[in-house]
């Protein structure tokens, strides 16, 4: 049996249509084609979010953030991994959907801020597979990651959500630009995220200061500011984004991943070893603050 080719599924997907195949085509780039680099962007977006003061501040009060990061940040991945795996018309799926809408309309978040952590899920992993991944996004896939989150959007009940992958990305950078900055809150939320990532392999195998310094010196300089961080020194700088395109330069040339990614058996997932059930996962808070968000 000829074994595919390191460039074929790139081919398959560019021949599909990113308007109606978006999640077969997202579903591929995120299971096969990109696993690590886009579930590394994935938790670098969550810094960016907790730089905006009023989403920062939201968190550090739930408690969630910074007293079970653990099991926050496990909850989240299962629940985005639910609707990816299953589909937005699936039983699995919509209750996905559902538990992660109960959980928002339980706090008084504004359209705005969730519009822009949207963007995050779009823009970022773009901007990491570009720029470390082992080939870079073909035009079909950006539209299809666009569409995908598009749709999620829309179930999230979210207002005047961007048309295409540009207009994420330009939403972010303006939304950064007007909204980064110091909050304690974020700043402690932070604080427990990146020692929670210096457990994650590989980083877990260096020093605690080392894992640290190579998590922050991903970040660009307006992150590191609104946050409160120091600027890692050039050669931390320099060192890390050369480890991350050596490896793009190696899975280039290993063999094709032919059994998807799956975030349930992640070694990164440590909060329910006897399985979980996604209506079940979240915080269930005693007070919700009611809102019009659509629910499914």
């Amino acid at each position: 049996m000829t074994r595919p080719g390191r460039y074929d599924r790139r081919d398959a997907l560019a021949a599909m249509d990113p308007e109606t195949d978006y999640v077969e085509i997202y579903r591929d780039l995120a299971g096969l084609e990109f696993p690590w680099d886009i579930q590394q962007a994935l938790s670098l977006a969550l810094f960016r979010t907790y730089a905006v003061p009023s989403i920062g501040r939201l968190l550090a009060g739930t408690g969630e953030f910074t007293g079970r990061v653990q099991k926050r940040y496990d909850d989240t991945a299962l629940i985005l991994e639910s609707v990816l795996a299953n589909g937005f018309d699936h039983v699995e799926g919509r209750a996905g959907i559902r538990r992660m809408n109960q959980m928002h309309r339980s706090y008084d978040i504004s359209n705005d801020d969730m519009r822009y952590v949207l963007a995050t899920f779009v823009v970022v992993p773009l901007r990491w597979v570009d720029r470390w991944g082992w080939r870079r996004h073909t035009e079909v896939e950006r539209v299809a990651t666009a569409n995908y989150y598009r749709r999620l959007g829309r179930h999230m009940g979210i207002r005047d959500v961007p048309a295409t992958w540009q207009e994420f990305g330009a939403l972010l950078d303006a939304y950064e630009g007007e909204h980064f900055g110091y909050d304690p809150g974020g700043r402690a939320v932070a604080d427990a995220t990146l020692d929670l990532a210096t457990t994650f392999p590989p980083t877990d195998r260096l020093p605690k200061r080392a894992a640290r310094g190579f998590v922050l010196a991903l970040m660009d300089p307006p992150l590191l500011d609104a946050l409160g961080y120091r600027f890692p020194p050039a050669p931390v700088r320099r060192a890390a984004d050369a480890l991350l395109r050596a490896r793009g330069a190696v899975v280039r040339r290993m063999p094709v991943r032919t059994e998807p990614y799956s975030v349930p058996d992640s070694p990164n997932i440590r909060s329910y070893p006897q399985g979980y059930d996604v209506r079940e996962l979240g915080t269930f808070p005693a007070c919700p603050v009611h809102r019009q968000d659509t629910a499914v």
